[in-house]
């Protein structure tokens, strides 16, 4: 029997003997290892050409604002990288898993209770003569449960509750490295839509101005009615383009709208610059300095390591458990005794169980744990050569995208003089409407087209970014 003294040595002994158990405890289960992965010292570039900046940073390693200089769309990003829900839920993930490893850790060591109760009552008079009153009792105590982890089943939890930490950690820095790219992507197609439509405005006006021409030449007997309707088609071929354009803008703008964590509405989006060629000197660095930048590569390794934990956990199940509980207080059947020493109470049991058979259940959980683990081995190395492919895909892009865009270019000039001299054919009687139809819808696609390669060239400066796992760094 003790007092509240002894109650407080007991708890702090089964404090000390916990740490001193988790100190001295073995843990079962192998230490994790980085696996084999497959890299070249350099990237697969455009025409089997080698590509490596071993000597410069890589774009990868340059933040957003270093990269896309644009003011508008740097107040974008921005606003996006605040407000963004996709970041904001992912950064939630973080403080839960941040919880759940708190929890878990939590098993490692003594769990000690206090409680107490009491009872008073007042009798009526009645009684009085037989019963004293009032009737008063209480009691004070204090309790302890520990399971000592002597093979590592807690701690090899905590390790996996940890790593998941760090994978929540690095998918919130690819969801930021993802918005990055969805901001300027759509805002470069704001852009590309933008010219379409001054292109479509441009080719209606003068458009209306032959349809007039045509018009007076038809009243005046020179040329057939039918120039006049092909004139008209093609006007109207260009005015009905402007709704559809029209249409792109407003619900790209609402796309926009979402990556900022905002209600549909239009967005600033003027810059000139917006489809400018990219650099044509954009360093690539090391393909080994990937491994540490592309966050899906560390997301998968974490989880990677938490699945190797996983086994320590399984192969923990086949050893013996020991469960330790403690209990001491006081009590009295008055408040002026309660802490009276001759009412103290303690007592100790300690039980010890040993799987003798499970019906397979433990080799199956250790054999799961184990296939998972290679099932996320596979991930990892499919991860990373899924980024090497994103990185040679962008480097090929960059060359073959300014190449198509410079011969677009070339076609757009030869279209305008083929339309130009066309009219003038025309207008001189040399030939028909018909090749000024002809001409002048070559030119009007051509020019779309020429935006749209333009536009896939400026996109391959965010690709190539990207794909070097540039955006997420603060």
């Amino acid at each position: 029997m003790i007092g509240l003294r002894g109650v407080n040595k007991i708890a702090t002994a089964i404090a000390a003997a916990a740490v001193a158990a988790t100190l001295n405890g073995c843990t079962v289960g192998p230490k994790y290892k980085r696996p084999q992965v497959p890299a070249a010292p350099t990237y697969r570039g455009p025409d089997e050409a080698a590509v490596s900046s071993p000597g410069a940073d890589s774009l990868g390693d340059q933040q957003w604002s270093k990269v896309f200089n644009e003011p508008e769309l740097q107040e974008l990003i921005r606003t996006a990288l605040t407000s963004n829900y996709d970041l904001r839920i992912a950064a939630q993930h973080i403080l839960e898993q941040r919880e759940q490893v708190r929890i878990t850790r939590s098993q490692q060591f003594p769990q000690i209770t206090v409680g107490g109760s009491g009872l008073g009552a007042d009798l009526p008079d009645s009684l009085s003569n037989t019963i004293q009153s009032p009737i008063t009792a209480g009691s004070f105590n204090l309790s302890a449960t520990w399971t000592p982890d002597f093979w590592g089943l807690y701690r090899r939890q905590t390790e996996a509750a940890r790593a998941q930490l760090l994978a929540q950690e690095w998918a919130q820095r690819a969801v930021r490295l993802s918005l990055v790219q969805q901001v300027v992507t759509t805002y470069i197609q704001l852009r590309a839509l933008d010219s379409q439509l001054e292109v479509a405005k441009s080719t209606v006006k003068i458009r209306e101005d032959s349809v007039l021409l045509t018009r007076t030449l038809a009243d005046g007997g020179s040329v057939p009615l039918s120039d006049l309707r092909q004139a008209e088609e093609l006007l109207f071929t260009a005015t009905s383009q402007i709704p559809q354009i029209q249409q792109q803008i407003q619900q790209t703008e609402n796309a926009m709208r979402l990556l900022l964590g905002q209600t549909p509405g239009p967005v600033v989006h003027t810059d000139a610059s917006a489809l400018a060629p990219p650099p044509e000197s954009l360093p690539a660095g090391l393909p080994s300095q990937l491994l540490e930048r592309r966050p899906d590569i560390q997301q998968a390794e974490a989880q990677l390591v938490a699945a190797n934990a996983q086994i320590g956990v399984a192969r923990a199940q086949f050893f013996p458990s020991l469960s330790i509980s403690a209990s001491g207080g006081v009590g009295g059947d008055d408040w002026s005794n309660l802490f009276d020493p001759s009412g103290r109470t303690i007592y100790g049991i300690g039980s010890l169980a040993q799987p003798l058979f499970t019906g397979g259940k433990l080799k199956g959980q250790l054999e799961q744990s184990k296939q998972q683990k290679e099932e996320l081995v596979l991930t990892y190395q499919k991860t990373i050569l899924t980024a090497f492919r994103d990185v040679s895909n962008a480097l090929i892009a960059v060359q073959k995208q300014r190449a198509t865009r410079e011969q677009q270019q070339k076609l757009v000039d030869a279209a305008q003089d083929a339309t130009r001299l066309a009219r003038i054919r025309y207008q001189g009687g040399s030939t028909s409407y018909l090749e000024v139809l002809t001409t002048d819808s070559n030119l009007f696609s051509a020019q779309l087209n020429l935006i749209s390669a333009q536009q896939s060239e400026a996109l391959t400066l965010v690709q190539l970014y990207s794909a070097l796992g540039g955006g997420w760094q603060q």
